[in-house]
């Protein structure tokens, strides 16, 4: 997400130049130069307007510390409007309403209210360790019920069953019944799609809202339309009270334009975005550190969090006590590392995470594929104990089996191979010499090991 917008802001403010004073003339063509790439990612005009009168003001006669090029004030100037401009902080969820606390979620169809439901679901039980029912009263979609059946099994949330023939109303009004008999703590309720601008559909939701008084009722929204999907949020709000908006699709968004425009649109806040088809995929919105990602300088916080959450810190512990006690990093260590990469979101979930990393060439980011992680696991499978406990002993009738067996080319083998010892020479860093040493290596280009 954000990438052109980070590419584009990246070249414009390293280029401005100044002599200890933001004036004017100094800041005038970075100034337009950021409004043509916030055009360019597809934020509203109004949007677009505001943001650099509101740049300007505070950047004309803005005393440069010594320490900073004016380039790196107008830089700290920049990401502290845009972190003002998507809601200064994460709006999360109130929960302290009355059990069931009810969400309901509206959109439009196709925007992924029904896997954002559960993603919701799984966010709430597994994040606030929370009680979590669902229930569909999407009766016009053929299967939308099944799917939340299905989605609901696979992240342990309570499925209340609903039927085609049912009324919306009633489908409500019945679930908010069983919610509370079986003490359940959140309520989510998926809708069918449906555009503002159908009388007959928005009269039915609203129906909805006003039967369950929901705690929040929530937009899902797909950002790669862009400022249309600020428009379209807008609509629905003047029609039924939001509380905020659930932007999908992130991970397809180059541009970005939707996160930059819906608060100031809408006056709701985007709570959560979804950055995946995973249904780990959903990630509490943080304005300021989207504002450091558009800028190139990383989101460590949420890849802490994101660490915190899904790495196995039991391997984890078991590794570095094993290169403590000085034994070798092998390829089944390897393969745990790929594994749990791949369950953060792959490589360039984690690199659009990292500082510095914005600023990599579209070239270099290109390389990076998450799908040989699939390639690089099969081969690893297809190795015996002895050999992934011992790659030195691959050579060549072991290399052409391993090659066979997991459906690659022998020199698809031979680069994993180089991979893996560079990897290895990487954690004998770590077990000598710690992080500082790690680093160091690092300094070259990308970390060993990653899937190019």
């Amino acid at each position: 997400m954000f990438d052109t917008l980070t590419e584009r802001l990246g070249r414009t403010l390293k280029n401005l130049r100044g002599q200890g004073r933001l004036t004017e003339d100094n800041i005038k063509d970075s100034l337009r130069e950021v409004r043509m790439a916030l055009l360019e990612a597809d934020v509203a005009l109004p949007v677009v307007k505001d943001f650099i009168v509101h740049v300007r003001e505070r950047a004309i006669g803005e005393e440069v510390m010594k320490s900073l090029s004016p380039g790196q004030a107008l830089i700290k100037i920049v990401q502290n409007e845009l972190t003002a401009l998507m809601g200064e902080a994460n709006e999360a969820l109130n929960l302290s309403a009355q059990a069931p606390v009810i969400i309901l979620m509206a959109g439009l169809q196709g925007s992924g209210k029904t896997t954002s439901t559960a993603k919701l679901a799984r966010f709430l039980k597994e994040r606030e360790n929370k009680k979590v029912a669902v229930v569909s009263a999407d009766v016009y979609r053929p299967a939308a019920i099944k799917q939340l059946q299905t989605v609901a099994a696979e992240v342990g949330a309570q499925f209340i069953p609903s039927e085609t023939s049912q009324k919306p109303v009633d489908i409500a009004k019945a679930a908010l019944q069983q919610a509370k008999t079986s003490f359940v703590d959140v309520l989510i309720v998926d809708t069918a799609g449906r555009l503002h601008v159908d009388e007959e559909m928005m009269a039915e939701i609203k129906d909805v809202h006003r039967v369950l008084s929901p705690t929040e009722t929530l937009f899902v929204v797909d950002s790669m339309t862009g400022q249309d999907a600020a428009n379209t949020a807008k609509a629905f709000n003047d029609a039924l009270a939001l509380t905020g908006v659930i932007l999908t699709k992130t991970d397809g968004d180059a541009r970005g334009g939707a996160a930059l425009s819906v608060r100031q649109i809408t006056g709701k806040p985007i709570k959560f975005l979804g950055v995946g088809e995973k249904m780990t995929a959903l990630e509490p919105f943080h304005p300021e550190r989207v504002a450091s990602r558009i800028l190139g300088m990383g989101d460590v916080m949420s890849l802490i969090e994101q660490a915190e959450q899904q790495v196995d810190h039991e391997k984890a512990e078991k590794l570095a006590k094993k290169l403590k006690k000085g034994k070798g990093f092998d390829l089944e260590d390897f393969r745990d590392q790929l594994l749990q990469m791949k369950s953060m979101g792959g490589i360039a979930s984690m690199m659009d995470k990292l500082p510095g990393m914005g600023g990599l060439p579209a070239n270099v980011k290109g390389q990076v594929n998450d799908k040989d992680f699939g390639k690089l696991e099969a081969i690893i499978n297809s190795m015996t104990r002895g050999e992934r406990q011992r790659p030195d002993i691959i050579k060549g009738s072991r290399k052409r089996r391993i090659a066979t067996g997991s459906g690659t080319q022998v020199q698809d083998v031979n680069r994993l191979l180089k991979q893996f010892t560079q990897m290895q020479k990487m954690m004998k860093k770590v077990s000598k010499g710690g992080l500082g040493k790690m680093m160091k290596g690092m300094k070259g280009g990308m970390p060993p090991g990653m899937p190019f």
